[in-house]
């Protein structure tokens, strides 16, 4: 659905529903919505629900306490008029009056004595026996009597007096209990609300102080640092706290600082494309010009020209594959490979001679590879895989400076099933125990002087891109790379 005034290719979100936060957003400013809130509610709630469970018990309480109180009292005065035989009609109403009863009875056991009486309906409500009160029962009653609605009556009977024998049976109003009782509630829901709001009020305070306060810095700390990561003095600083929240800090700390020194690494590696670009440029016009003086060069009749030259075009392409290399690298990926099925020995034979490994004066290249021996992989793909390797390793070879030493590069290969595996081997010095984990990673080199470190993580994604792998075998002396290149799967 359209909506007018929204810019064309924006989205607009449904009525009733925000849209997404944006970056600056910030977390935790709301009164009720926000965190605080949250918590300042959620702890009023669990005190109101801390005094329910204080506040049944205690209504019951108060109800029994309020029934004994009326039974001691008619009790008492029950016991004083009964052993005169004789009750003035004042008395009987100044003692209903006092206890709020409608009737009053003394049972003796082998005597019943009404001693006061005023209008009593006929029907009673609620029957109690104060003997056989349980708090279950007390608490049942006690809400019977809070819901109760209606001007009827409830009979009590009881002890009197604490070590008497004789029982008095009360007959009440339910009004008066009821009337009491909700003057009671009433005053424990404000006491409740009061501690309610004390509690949670310091609660807030504490955890606030404890937790949401820190937490806010740790959000502000992040917004600040994303407005512009490649700014190391955004990195948030580390109280010292020792606890969780100071964990997160140490841990946010660190990951801020790792992500600005990736950003600023790979601004820096974006810089040098941009600088590698240009200066392949100006290089390729300077190796024109080179092929153009060494094309002259070749029509001269002078043996060492002849024998020079070959040596000047080797080194001229040799630069242009690293320029080449970079600028592929840069890409932000290869093409995908275009496969074909070749004669592997052949293409090693063609990496022989573009290094001028055929009649090389130190290093001897042996090409072990079966001539039946066919991969299925895109040519020039698979070429610069093994120029990268064979290149390396004559320069490591090259690199040696005694006389003694075998120099000798070796490519193997052989096919099992759907997968070619080959093997680069050279009598080299090996590759050190510190670079090799990070071995097929760009710009990690550490074998050879001069190296930029492309060559291998070039010869990693070419390979994965096959779905093949490469591995170092270090199981023998010299360097040893195993490459796998499955054929296409139908």
């Amino acid at each position: 659905m359209k909506h007018e005034g929204a810019p064309h290719g924006s989205v607009v979100p449904p009525e009733g529903e925000e849209g997404p936060r944006k970056p600056g957003d910030s977390f935790g400013r709301y009164s009720l919505g926000g965190l605080s809130g949250k918590l300042l509610l959620l702890t009023v709630v669990f005190v109101m629900l801390a005094e329910i469970c204080i506040y049944v018990p205690s209504t019951a309480n108060f109800r029994n306490t309020w029934l004994m109180e009326r039974l001691t009292t008619a009790g008492v005065a029950a016991s004083v008029l009964a052993e005169t035989n004789t009750i003035a009609p004042r008395l009987q109403e100044e003692l209903l009056r006092t206890t709020g009863a409608l009737a009053i009875s003394l049972d003796q056991g082998s005597r019943r004595s009404l001693i006061a009486m005023s209008n009593v309906p006929d029907e009673v409500d609620f029957v109690i026996d104060m003997a056989n009160v349980t708090p279950w029962s007390s608490i049942q009653n006690s809400f019977a009597i809070l819901t109760y609605r209606g001007g009827g009556v409830m009979r009590v009977v009881g002890a009197g007096q604490m070590g008497h024998t004789e029982r008095v049976d009360v007959v009440l109003p339910v009004a008066l209990l009821q009337k009491d009782m909700l003057a009671f509630s009433g005053r424990i829901l404000a006491l409740s609300l009061v501690i309610s709001i004390i509690t949670a009020s310091l609660v807030y305070i504490a955890l606030r102080a404890l937790f949401i306060r820190p937490l806010r810095r740790l959000t502000l700390s992040m917004e600040r640092f994303a407005e512009s990561p490649e700014d190391a003095s955004r990195i948030m600083p580390v109280s010292g706290r020792r606890d969780e929240l100071g964990d997160a800090e140490i841990r946010l700390a660190g990951m801020e600082e790792a992500l600005s020194r990736a950003l600023h690494q790979k601004q820096r590696l974006a810089d040098l494309g941009l600088a590698v670009s240009k200066i392949n440029h100006d290089l390729r016009n300077l190796l024109a010009s080179a092929q153009l003086f060494l094309e002259r060069l070749e029509h001269v009749p002078d043996p060492t020209v002849s024998r020079l030259a070959p040596k000047i075009l080797a080194t001229l392409d040799r630069a242009v594959s690293y320029t080449q290399a970079v600028m592929s690298y840069g890409k932000a990926q290869e093409r995908a490979p275009q496969r074909r099925l070749l004669t592997l020995r052949r293409v090693g034979d063609d990496v022989a001679d573009v290094l001028g490994l055929v009649d090389h004066e130190l290093v001897s290249f042996d090409n072990k590879v079966p001539d039946g021996i066919e991969i299925d992989a895109d040519p020039e793909q698979i070429f610069r895989i093994l120029l990268n390797l064979c290149r390396n390793a004559l320069q490591a070879l090259e690199a040696e400076k005694d006389a003694t030493l075998v120099r000798r590069i070796t490519l193997e290969a052989e096919r099992t099933g759907s997968c070619v595996s080959i093997a680069v081997t050279d009598t080299g010095p090996g590759i050190p125990e510190n670079i090799r984990k990070a071995l097929f990673k760009a710009f990690h080199s550490g074998s050879k002087h001069g190296g930029i470190g492309l060559g291998l993580a070039i010869v990693a994604e070419l390979l994965k891109a096959h779905g093949g792998r490469i591995r170092l075998d270090d199981t023998g002396p010299g360097t040893c790379f195993r490459l796998e290149v499955p054929d296409r799967s139908n």
